[in-house]
């Protein structure tokens, strides 16, 4: 057991289908994320795993099957049944999300690109900068928030988009290849830097890679393998 054994499920998933029209990529996935974990979901390429992850976020739903949502304190949510514009507005409250390379606006500063869900949830841009550059001091960036980020190297860049998913305080954090396109060493700053805050927070991941380095960060680690869930999970010393 570990500690998150006994946390309640903020994400359970259930007979998870979804095909690109002859291609079934999900086959009948069900899983159950704890709260405050940091979850690696592995497999090679083309088995599923991003589209698992996408359907478990509500970026896309799924032809068969549910996902259900749980945060502390609240109605539970059953993402999988709500129309598009509740899954927007959920996340952009409640996820958080990483992408592979960074999809930060190149024309807006490093500040500005970590504002942007503070100013789309309403908060008033002083207060958005003041809470951005706090963030970006905390991951190492201080002194860099006028930056472009064609002016900033990969994991720097990366460091920003960390920022930006976590500036709301997401409940949970998406990262789907969060340090891919990195070489190792920046890989391993990025990781280190976005793990020590999300478990100071207790922000839940659900982080997608190939990488089994990458993996060795999280609590635990289950495979997928051409849509279907691996017999078993590894869970980390």
């Amino acid at each position: 057991m570990t500690i998150n054994d006994a946390a309640p499920t903020i994400i359970s998933a259930r007979g998870l289908q979804h095909s690109f029209g002859s291609t079934q990529a999900l086959r009948g996935i069900d899983l159950d994320v704890h709260a405050g974990e940091v979850l690696a979901i592995m497999g090679p390429s083309g088995s599923g795993k991003s589209t698992l992850l996408h359907c478990l976020a509500g970026v896309m739903k799924p032809d068969g099957g549910s996902v259900a949502y749980s945060p502390a304190g609240r109605t539970p949510l059953e993402v999988s049944a709500l129309p598009e514009s509740k899954r927007t507005r959920l996340r952009l409250t409640d996820f958080g999300f990483v992408f592979q390379f960074g999809q930060l606006l190149p024309e807006l500063s490093a500040e500005d690109n970590v504002s942007i869900p503070l100013l789309l949830n309403g908060i008033k841009r002083p207060e958005a900068l003041r809470r951005s550059t706090e963030l970006l001091e905390r991951l190492g960036l201080d002194g860099l928030g006028s930056k472009l980020p064609g002016e900033l190297s990969g994991g720097q860049a990366q460091r920003v988009a960390v920022a930006r998913s976590l500036v709301t305080s997401p409940s949970v954090l998406f990262a789907d290849e969060p340090t891919g396109a990195l070489d190792s060493l920046a890989s391993e700053n990025v990781l280190t830097v976005m793990l020590d805050l999300v478990r100071d927070s207790g922000t839940t991941v659900v982080m997608i890679t190939h990488d089994a380095r990458t993996a060795a960060y999280a609590d635990r680690e289950v495979m997928v393998r051409d849509g279907a869930m691996g017999a078993g999970y590894r869970v980390s010393a």
